[in-house]
């Protein structure tokens, strides 16, 4: 008898903590953001988005490698081999460390030099500086916090990455204002109190987590096994970049055409570049519950395979797309119903709302074609195929999202960039069922642990 199709409460109570863990890592910086600026002024929220770009990509790193990781650990975690789940947790911490380490040292020591390399205005380069400075020299701390929350959950565990994070989250924000300002005996340290703050809050966050796994005896505890698996194990480095590396160039190439759709946005003046962040800022909410979910079908997933259970995978794939609708869609339309509003959040100018609300009309509901072809790509990803969904995802934003975007931003209009959205979006959920369905789904599938 085949295994059952997972239940949608067991798909929901894992993607529930996941959901909340995005919006708790998203909130550090938004809510540090607004210290800075009530705090400090606008010059230093200028200088901490000038460091956006490093961070950007050393964050898109760290993701690949967390999902090659995820992706082999819950494969081994279906499989019931245990004993493998250290050695994946090994080698990723080992290469993560030595990453990190590599960037505290050289970024730290010539911090001002990237970010003059970057092109930072004069006024506030000093202030860029000393923020980068602290950032990459706290980055080891930062990096074993996210690789270790992430392996958690590829044991199918969305709870406790959950509860560190709002441990860490609240630490945070609590200390970011002391250390700006020098309360309670702290010293002040300025624009780098949010680094800082986030430094300590990840260090003792790892304290308290390692002494629960430890306590728990859990598969992920940094016991005498981790580390003894605490090495650059080449095989197994192969196997975690091999699915991590074509997910991290995914994401910097459709950054690296967002800002290309942003200077194209920029010709047509300061309201349209208004409206053009403040749809994103929607549009993001509604893309980041698709990631949510295809996450999910990529963790679960890598469980199936482990298991060696397709009935189970193709069921889980049927959840997602249908997690998406409901959600994803169901978020898209309850924004619909009040676009002004919700807009209103992020503009005060009438003129610039207006244009907004038009944009927003045109593209929002592409958010729903991007779920669900996440979903197919994170279903593939499971079962370690990640390098054709990535050349199907880098084709459809080089070859028809950027071209259909120029052009008709000389055809249409400034409208004609976001019809670029809806356009880019259905093409991915095309390639990625196509491909899913016509070709990965009569392979056979197995597992890479």
């Amino acid at each position: 008898m085949s295994a059952p199709k997972p239940h949608w409460t067991t798909f929901l109570r894992f993607l529930a903590p996941l959901m909340l863990s995005n919006a708790l890592q998203s909130l550090f910086g938004t809510v540090s953001n607004v210290y800075l600026g009530q705090m400090i002024g606008v010059d230093a929220l200028a200088a901490v988005s000038a460091f956006f770009p490093v961070m950007f990509f050393l964050f898109a790193f760290v993701m690949g490698l967390s999902t090659g990781a995820t992706v082999l650990i819950g494969q081994a975690f279906g499989a019931g081999e245990h004993g493998k789940i250290t050695s994946v947790a090994g080698t990723t911490l080992a290469v993560g460390l030595l990453l990190s380490m590599s960037v505290a040292l050289v970024g730290g020591i010539f911090s001002r030099q990237l970010m003059t390399m970057l092109a930072t205005p004069a006024d506030i380069l000093d202030q860029a500086s000393a923020y980068a400075r602290i950032m990459l020299f706290t980055m080891p701390l930062g990096f074993v916090f996210l690789l270790m929350t992430a392996m958690i959950r590829g044991v199918g565990d969305a709870l406790r990455p959950l509860l560190a994070l709002a441990l860490s989250t609240t630490i945070g924000l609590i200390l970011t204002p002391m250390l700006i300002r020098g309360t309670f005996g702290l010293p002040a340290v300025g624009i780098t109190g949010p680094a800082w703050a986030a430094a300590i809050a990840n260090a003792l966050t790892l304290l308290v987590l390692a002494v629960y796994l430890l306590r728990e005896k859990h598969a992920l505890a940094p016991d005498a096994a981790l580390l003894r698996h605490l090495r650059l194990n080449r095989a197994m480095l192969g196997k975690i970049l091999g699915i991590g590396l074509p997910s991290a160039i995914g994401m910097m190439v459709m950054a690296i055409a967002e800002l290309v759709l942003l200077g194209l946005v920029n010709g047509f003046g300061s309201n349209a570049t208004a409206a053009y962040g403040a749809v994103n800022q929607v549009m993001g909410y509604t893309q980041f519950t698709a990631m949510s979910i295809s996450i999910a079908v990529s963790i679960l997933g890598a469980q199936a395979v482990g298991g060696g259970d397709r009935t189970r995978l193709d069921g889980i794939v049927r959840t997602g797309l249908a997690f998406n609708i409901a959600l994803t869609g169901g978020l898209v339309a309850l924004i619909h119903l009040a676009p002004r509003a919700v807009l209103g959040i992020f503009i005060t100018d009438g003129a610039v709302l207006d244009l907004a609300k038009e944009l927003l009309d045109i593209a929002l509901w592409s958010s729903v074609p991007f779920g669900l072809a996440t979903v197919f790509s994170g279903a593939m990803r499971a079962a370690g195929v990640a390098f054709t969904p990535m050349l199907l995802s880098i084709f459809a934003v080089v070859a028809i999202e950027l071209p259909a975007a120029i052009i008709l931003s000389r055809t249409v209009g400034l409208e004609g960039v976001w019809a670029a959205y809806p356009i880019v979006f259905c093409a991915m959920f095309l390639l990625q069922m196509g491909y899913y369905l016509l070709v990965w789904r009569k392979r056979a599938i197995r597992r890479l642990i």
